[in-house]
C-alpha cells in the first residue's frame, strides 16, 4: 500500500488528513480506501485527536471512486470501501470537510458525514450515480435529503446535474465559501475552536445529535448495498463505464 495516498498531519488537537492523489484528482482506490478506514479508526481512539479536518491535495476534493481500479478485476472479497464507509460515518468526534474544486460521487457523499463543511469557490458538486447506472452510497440516500429535504434530494441524485459552490451554500450542503487560497486556514482555525473543548464531551454532543439518525443510517447502508450487488455489472452500468473508458456519451435502451 502507498503510505502517501493519505497524507496525516497533527496540529494541536486537530488531525488534518489530505487525500492526496493530486494527479488523479484524489480518485479514491483500494489503498485509498483501506487508508482512511485506519486513520478514522485510529483518530476515534486516540483522545489526543479532539477534531479531523478531512481537504484533498491539489485543485480537487475527491472524483470519487477511480473507475480505472476496477478495470478487470474480480473478487469475491469485501471491497474496501464498505468498511472505510463505516470508519467514517460511525466516527464519533467532530469532523469537518474543507472541499474545493471537484467532489463527485464518494468525493461528494462523504462530505455529507462531516459535522461542518466548508467549500472553497471553485467548489464543484455531483451525485453521477443515475448516469453510471448505479445507486447512491456512504447511506446518503438517507444522509442528503436529512440534511436538505425530500424533494431537493431526489432532484440532485435524479438529475446527476454538477452543483455549484453557492448553489450548495443555498441548498445547505455546506456551511460557508471561502476563496480558496484561504479555506484550509479557515477550516482548521475552525476545527481548532472546537478541539479547544474535553474530548468526552464532544463525544457526547456528537452522540447526541446523531442518536436520531443511527437507525436509518444503517438501513440506508443495507439498502444501498443491495441496490448495488443488483446493479453493479448490469447492462445499463456496462454501457455507462464502457461510454466513461471510450470518452463519449453513454447509449441507455
Amino acid at each position: 500500500m502507498n503510505d502517501n495516498v493519505l497524507l496525516q498531519e497533527q496540529l494541536g488537537r486537530v488531525r488534518l488528513l489530505t487525500l492526496n492523489r493530486p494527479a488523479k484528482k484524489n480518485a479514491i482506490n483500494d489503498p485509498l480506501w483501506i487508508a482512511l478506514r485506519e486513520a478514522f479508526q485510529a483518530a476515534a481512539q486516540d483522545d489526543s485527536v479532539a477534531c479531523v479536518v478531512l481537504t484533498g491535495a491539489g485543485d480537487s476534493f475527491s472524483a470519487g471512486v477511480d473507475l480505472a481500479s476496477f478495470a478487470g478485476t474480480e473478487s469475491d472479497a469485501p471491497h474496501p470501501f464498505e468498511s472505510a464507509a463505516r470508519a467514517v460515518a460511525d466516527f464519533d468526534k467532530p469532523l469537518v470537510a474543507a472541499a474545493r474544486g471537484a467532489a463527485i460521487g464518494g468525493g461528494a457523499t462523504v462530505l455529507f458525514h462531516a459535522d461542518m463543511v466548508y467549500a472553497g469557490e471553485t467548489f464543484r458538486m455531483r451525485l453521477p450515480f443515475a448516469a453510471l447506472g448505479l445507486v447512491p452510497e456512504w447511506a446518503s440516500s438517507y444522509m442528503l435529503q436529512a440534511n436538505i429535504g425530500a424533494q431537493r434530494a431526489a432532484e440532485l441524485f435524479y438529475t446527476a446535474e454538477w452543483i455549484d459552490a453557492p448553489r450548495a451554500l443555498e441548498l445547505g450542503i455546506v456551511a460557508q465559501v471561502i476563496p480558496d487560497e484561504q479555506l484550509l486556514a479557515h477550516a482548521l482555525q475552525r476545527a481548532a475552536a472546537v478541539a479547544q473543548w474535553p474530548v468526552s464531551a464532544l463525544r457526547e454532543i456528537k452522540s447526541c445529535l446523531r442518536m436520531h439518525h443511527t437507525a436509518a443510517i444503517d438501513a440506508a447502508f443495507v439498502a444501498e448495498q443491495a441496490g448495488m450487488a443488483r446493479q453493479a455489472g448490469s447492462p445499463d452500468n456496462l454501457e455507462a463505464l464502457t461510454a466513461f473508458f471510450e470518452k463519449r456519451a453513454p447509449r441507455f435502451d
